[in-house]
């Protein structure tokens, strides 16, 4: 299995940066974590249209779904493609919020004749571009949102998306090979109420929870350090996710 980090930003971007996007690859099958703005350009300078399987959205905060609108009008008016529709996962009832959503942008079905569309279930696996995806939910201010336990026939990741502070992360990222978490906050004393995301030494106590082998930082300002020794993820990194021996 192998990660490319398309866009790693918080809420607002860091400079040059692009919002979430983390693209999933395994036996020729690619997987689209999340899709913020700035990720389908990010994504066009690998090849001239995106070519996915699949897509899948944690939540409708803007910066986890956004390039979702410029993709379907590049769909419609590119001269002389012939894209295939990706999947399109979000979870149940975010169907009926993108077809309100078109109708207020365009046309009610502008996502459906883009992508074929799915809502998945919380703590139900659904298969996609040949991998098992469990969406768990997790704690972000009141917005419903979740995070992904990826997993093909040898290698799991967790990515929580957005999410505050919470024993489900463990659950998500239980003895996975990676656990992508975000880390947007210098303390928790920094967060709303209810509590939407984590500081550095909550996702440490996250990850320590978990027994997963190995951590990777996200959705982490630029203004804020990092103490040393830590993996932060930037645009444009790649990274090969060993399974357990």
């Amino acid at each position: 299995m192998r990660l490319s980090v398309i866009g790693s930003s918080p809420a607002w971007p860091n400079a040059g940066g692009a919002h979430s996007g983390y693209l999933v690859s395994s036996n020729g099958k690619r997987l689209l974590l999340d899709c913020g703005p700035g990720v389908l350009g990010r994504l066009r300078e690998r090849e001239a249209w995106p070519r996915l399987d699949s897509i899948a959205i944690t939540h409708f905060h803007l910066d986890h779904w956004g390039d979702l609108v410029p993709w379907v009008w590049g769909s419609f008016y590119r001269q002389g493609h012939g894209d295939e529709q990706p999947e399109l996962w979000v979870y149940r009832g975010g169907h009926d919020f993108l077809v309100e959503l078109g109708s207020r942008l365009g046309f009610p079905d502008m996502f459906d004749r883009t992508f074929r569309v799915s809502e998945y279930d919380a703590e139900t696996s659904f298969s996609t571009a040949g991998f098992d995806v469990l969406p768990v939910r997790l704690p972000h201010y009141k917005l419903e949102t979740y995070g992904f336990r990826v997993s093909n026939d040898t290698t799991t990741l967790a990515y929580t998306g957005d999410t505050g502070p919470s024993e489900r992360i463990a659950e998500l990222a239980r003895d996975a090979d990676l656990l992508v978490c975000e880390a947007t906050l210098a303390t928790g004393a920094a967060d709303g109420e209810p509590r939407g995301h984590l500081s550095v030494d909550e996702a440490l106590d996250a990850y320590a929870a978990s027994g997963a082998r190995r951590l990777l930082l996200t959705h982490r300002p630029s203004e804020l350090d990092l103490p040393d020794g830590l993996d932060l993820a930037y645009d444009g990194m790649e990274l090969e996710i060993d399974p357990a021996a």
